[in-house]
């Protein structure tokens, strides 16, 4: 990891605390009403810090993919390319099978809203709130 990376990384960093201390824990479902795919995973690891594996996997069943993951990004340079390219790409194909699923799913931890993104309100006429 370079100086730019952990720049980037701060500067992510920076902008989720801003934004949290703003009430908005989660700016895709602030603005869209749609869960991200994300969704559940800093409550996940909660749970897991208080040794309840139950109520982890519950919040996010993949809460233990980061993991690996960033060991893939860590170890890049002493991978070869090819490890490296289908590990990430198993753990994006992964993450993105189980987020469809959830999305699918009934439930509190991932919702499908988008009337109740912001995006949506400001549209003009029936769809959104405002009106001409």
């Amino acid at each position: 990891m370079n100086r730019r990376d952990v720049s980037a990384l701060a500067g992510i960093a920076l902008l989720y605390l801003l934004i949290e201390s703003l009430g908005v824990t989660c700016p895709i479902r602030f603005l869209t009403g749609i869960s991200c795919a994300g969704c559940g995973m800093s409550r996940a690891w909660l749970s897991l810090l208080r040794l309840d594996f139950a109520g982890a996997l519950r919040f996010h069943p993949l809460f233990w993919l980061p993991i690996p993951a960033a060991a893939l990004l860590l170890l890049r340079p002493r991978l070869p390319k090819r490890v490296f390219t289908v590990g990430l790409a198993l753990c994006g194909a992964l993450f993105l099978l189980v987020y469809l699923i959830r999305l699918g799913l009934p439930g509190e931890i991932v919702v499908f809203a988008p009337q109740e993104g912001l995006i949506w309100r400001l549209l003009p006429g029936p769809i959104g709130k405002l009106h001409p």
